[in-house]
């Protein structure tokens, strides 16, 4: 997948699927906008991908305002002098059933993975559309799809980013701008392993979890980071307004 000359931006790019997929996009070729609100993380991802002679502009911003996100795209059209891609990827994640979330843990999550992502996608398409177009990829996840009990204020965040990925794939096909979601499964990142640690015996629960993939195993950042390499890439031309599981084919059973 050639993506040279390609500028993309990656969200929650300080660590995870952010950081694997930077790394990606950079070897094939692109220019990255590595944007996180933890300066320290985003750094080390920007030195990574300077080491093996890729571009990368680290960009440290809250993306749960409208002021990051304005920032984050004209930082990044400042910097390159274009934009192709957007990877929207940050997260935020809080784990209680409904009876014991508090409106904190709703307004957090929707201010960061549904109302900052549309924000991004917002400023991100005039820029894309003046290039002819281009590709965004949502990371949505497989609790957009399917129930877990524990946490039903982020699948539902995530469902609403694969509606709204149809949505924005209707809208702006016309410009020749592509969005689509991606759904992993668990991954490992900080962020899954926080969600078993928080368990009462979490080896065990990984292991219970474990067995229910037919491929008995969880997925690697580095294997969403090809995903999206892809989904950004010009191979993926005629692919648009779906939603793609990456699921090691937890989907692909019924018990």
């Amino acid at each position: 997948m050639n993506l040279e000359n390609k500028v993309v931006i990656v969200t929650g790019a300080g660590g995870g699927i952010g950081r694997a997929t930077a790394l990606r996009l950079a070897h094939g070729g692109a220019s990255v906008a590595c944007v996180d609100i933890n300066s320290e993380s985003v750094g080390i991802t920007a030195e990574l991908i300077g080491e093996t002679g890729g571009k990368a502009l680290p960009l440290v911003l809250d993306l749960g305002t409208e002021e990051g996100n304005e920032a984050m795209i004209s930082d990044t059209v400042a910097a390159f002098g274009r934009l192709d891609a957007l990877h929207s990827n940050a997260a935020a994640q809080r784990i209680g059933r409904l009876p014991d979330s508090s409106i904190d843990d709703w307004e957090t999550m929707f201010q960061v993975n549904l109302l900052g992502t549309s924000l991004g996608i917002k400023f991100a398409l005039p820029h894309l559309a003046e290039n002819g177009g281009g590709s965004v990829v949502i990371t949505a996840s497989l609790l957009g799809l399917v129930g877990d009990a524990d946490m039903p204020a982020y699948g539902a965040m995530k469902g609403g980013l694969i509606a709204l990925c149809k949505s924005l794939a209707t809208a702006h096909g016309p410009d020749n701008i592509r969005v689509n979601t991606i759904s992993p499964a668990d991954i490992r990142t900080p962020m899954n392993e926080e969600y078993f640690d928080s368990q009462p015996d979490p080896e065990a629960a990984r292991q219970r979890v474990i067995q229910h993939y037919p491929l008995r195993r969880f997925g690697m950042p580095e294997e969403v980071g090809d995903l999206v390499a892809f989904l950004v890439s010009d191979e993926s031309s005629y692919i648009t307004g779906i939603d793609i599981p990456i699921d090691g084919g937890l989907l692909a059973q019924i018990y």
